[in-house]
């Protein structure tokens, strides 16, 4: 049952926005188990992530994808939508929306609409965390992160929520503001824990037991696998990672192969192709598809995001946001 008190009627919808969402607290904890049990639960077969849909024009300039998914725990069906225009832009002159849409499945009312940035920013580190905890060399102890921008900047406390005895922490990036947000967030959440900022991204990677690649596009960075040592994990996130590191691991692990298949074309051979995935990461969580086979095996994971994980943490945040009276009823269908 979804546990949030409907709109009046059918002819309302509870609209929460960034504002809304920006003040509700949240531990990386909470965010962590319940990304982990919205992956639990698709594997047990009670709910649906179909294939998202991708319109992308010719030339590249902007992207928009459509997710439709179903928590079975939960009783919530739910639309997530996303569309960037300016990918042949910097950062800075780039637009971005996402909301996301969720419904009762019970009474079949609508529960809220809202801004899905906040939710995207925790869910894909969370998701990145999760795999690092089950994909990680035994006794893992060093991170790399390449990128500062939003998936980046949580991506460290993320990690120490689920290693927790990672004792160096290493990032490359090169906006010195992204930089000094990345410090902020980790200090936040681990006031002990610093991060060394590095320029030889080689001899970083070389040294790293996991590597989160969470770059924009125009990142200068590329790991190869031959900078990877033995047994290090990579996780791809934005860009960051060259695809001989996806070619030539030694295991392939994707959240999702058919995403992987169609937002990880950047990744293909001089072929156009994409290597098979040894398994999916749900099975995995589950204990029901083998992860990690040895130490030494150098590992690459796809970490695409499911809509699933996106309706449980955005479940889960409407919770919160109503119980505090936060949002705005409209009457959009009257």
């Amino acid at each position: 049952m979804t546990g949030i008190p409907n709109a009046p009627d059918d002819k309302h919808l509870r609209i929460l926005s960034t504002t809304d969402l920006a003040g509700i607290d949240i531990s990386l904890a909470d965010v962590v188990d319940t990304v982990e049990g919205a992956y639990r639960t698709l594997h047990a077969g009670e709910s649906d992530n179909p294939r998202k849909l991708t319109v992308k024009p010719r030339d590249g300039h902007s992207v928009s994808y459509a997710m439709l998914g179903r928590d079975g725990s939960r009783d919530v069906v739910a639309i997530k939508t996303s569309y960037k225009h300016g990918l042949d832009k910097d950062r800075d002159a780039q637009h971005y929306y996402t909301a996301l849409t969720l419904y009762d499945d019970v009474t079949g009312l609508p529960l809220a609409m809202m801004d899905c940035s906040r939710i995207g920013s925790l869910r894909t580190p969370a998701v990145s965390a999760l795999l690092a905890r089950e994909l990680a060399a035994p006794g893992a102890r060093s991170a790399l992160v390449v990128g500062t921008g939003t998936q980046g900047r949580l991506a460290l406390p993320f990690l120490l929520t689920t290693l927790p005895d990672l004792d160096r922490l290493m990032l490359s990036g090169t906006h010195p503001e992204g930089i000094a947000a990345v410090r902020e967030r980790l200090r936040a959440h681990f006031p002990d824990r610093d991060v060394e900022v590095v320029t030889d991204v080689r001899s970083a990677a070389a040294e790293a037991d996991v590597v989160v690649a969470t770059a924009g596009p125009h990142t200068p960075v590329a790991v190869e696998a031959e900078w990877l040592r033995p047994g290090a994990l990579s996780v791809l996130v934005g860009h960051g990672l060259a695809p001989s590191t996806l070619h030539r691991a030694d295991r392939v692990i994707a959240t999702s192969e058919a995403q992987m298949n169609v937002t990880g074309t950047d990744m293909a051979d001089d072929d156009g192709k994409l290597p098979a995935v040894d398994a999916e990461f749900p099975p995995v969580l589950a204990g029901a598809a083998v992860g990690r086979r040895s130490p030494g095996e150098r590992i690459f994971a796809y970490n695409s995001g499911l809509v699933v994980t996106d309706i449980a943490l955005g479940h889960r945040f409407a919770q919160l946001a109503i119980a505090q009276g936060l949002g705005t009823e409209v009457p959009l269908w009257q």
